[in-house]
């Protein structure tokens, strides 16, 4: 469900109302009672997750895995967010 922002076009009081897309726009300032409007917002950005996403799929790692990224870990130090030592070489894609 979104959030729309409406502005009371007397008072001027802007806020936000959590509300289904299919619902009625409202109609009154919670503030003054008079008439308000709905404003065209920017909207939300989409976070694609899971398997078939290039996101997901070729995202870098500081241990060489996925796209572009070099082999930057070694066997002496912890890599890959890890709290002991990596037992392998990095593995290559």
């Amino acid at each position: 469900m979104p959030t729309y922002e409406y502005e009371c076009k007397d008072c001027g009081h802007r806020f936000e109302q959590f509300q289904s897309m299919s619902a009625a726009p409202l109609k009154k300032c919670p503030e003054c009672g008079k008439e308000i409007r709905r404003l065209i917002g920017t909207g939300a950005g989409f976070i694609f997750k899971g398997s078939g996403f290039h996101a997901n799929d070729y995202k870098g790692s500081s241990c060489g895995i996925g796209a572009g990224g070099g082999a930057s870990c070694n066997m002496e130090g912890t890599c890959c967010g890890r709290d002991t030592p990596c037992s392998k070489s990095p593995r290559k894609v």
